[in-house]
């Protein structure tokens, strides 16, 4: 089983819940010559972890661990699936319809229930996709 680790910084802790900070860089910003470069991604992500054991305070960094398998089903969920939606209400809006752009807002329109579907599901998606502390001893 393999892991995605990040390193993060503890932003918060709360009753059984504990709020950090993950900085996601792209490739070339870790590059040495990022200054000469516009391309350069730097992004700071908040996560909550409700699982963990030891006692954390806020600015302490941890490391935080994924299964990179449910890596894999965040972006069939994510992405994935909605633009096999998306390219299926398109042939079939076409075909029935033989207008383009009614076609294109239609399968645009079509995601709207399955993101709002996905939102609503939020709390049962944070049981499967749950992130984990990287305990130390």
């Amino acid at each position: 089983m393999e892991l995605i680790r990040h390193k993060a910084i503890v932003k918060s802790v709360g009753t059984g819940s504990l709020h950090v900070t993950i900085i996601n860089e792209s490739a070339c910003a870790s590059c040495h010559a990022k200054g000469a470069c516009t391309v350069a991604d730097y992004q700071e992500k908040e996560i909550e972890i409700t699982h963990f054991t030891q006692t954390y305070t806020p600015g302490q960094e941890i490391t935080i661990l994924f299964k990179q398998s449910h890596g894999f089903k965040a972006l069939s969920l994510g992405y994935i699936l909605p633009c096999i939606i998306l390219l299926i209400t398109l042939i079939i809006s076409l075909q029935a319809t033989n207008d383009e752009g009614l076609s294109g807002i239609l399968s645009l329109i079509i995601l709207i229930p399955y993101y709002i579907t996905l939102y609503f599901f939020r709390h049962h998606l944070k049981k499967i996709f749950k992130f984990e502390i990287e305990e130390t001893s």
